[in-house]
């Protein structure tokens, strides 16, 4: 079975329509290959179906997020940005002098929800976030 089939069935079996639009939706977030803006994917997604609205793409967007198989992430860039939800979550370090971006693995933040469920009995979604700051070497030297 494709990615896109056991996509599909996911949706049917969780009772969600499956119509030509929401199937490339699904098929262009997944093949994106990292994060990409609702308006991104209305872009793809009208190479084939040239009527779609980013209404509907943001509908789509907001069940599979919902069904936790798309992450949603405000990268600083203006709009959020969507990915197909990884095997193991994963988080960014987002430099907000220089712009870098590097990839966090989820093991730094297990205690921090460990934490917050003991202290507040709070589950956090903790799946995929960035967290700003500066990089090493704009605090050794910044840019002016």
């Amino acid at each position: 079975m494709s990615c896109e089939e056991e996509t599909a069935e996911t949706l049917r079996r969780a009772g969600h329509k499956l119509t030509p639009q929401r199937l490339l939706i699904v098929r262009a977030l997944r093949h994106a290959g990292g994060h990409v803006s609702a308006g991104q994917i209305a872009e793809q997604v009208r190479e084939a179906y040239p009527f779609v609205d980013v209404s509907t793409v943001y509908r789509t967007l907001d069940v599979l997020k919902r069904m936790r198989l798309v992450t949603v992430t405000d990268m600083g860039c203006g709009d959020v940005v969507f990915e197909w939800a990884p095997e193991r979550p994963h988080h960014h370090l987002i430099c907000s002098s220089c712009g870098m971006v590097a990839e966090l693995d989820h093991s730094y933040l297990d205690a921090v929800a460990a934490r917050v469920e003991s202290e507040f009995g709070f589950v956090a979604d903790l799946d995929h976030f960035a967290i700003f700051g500066l990089c090493r070497e704009c605090r050794i030297e910044p840019p002016g």
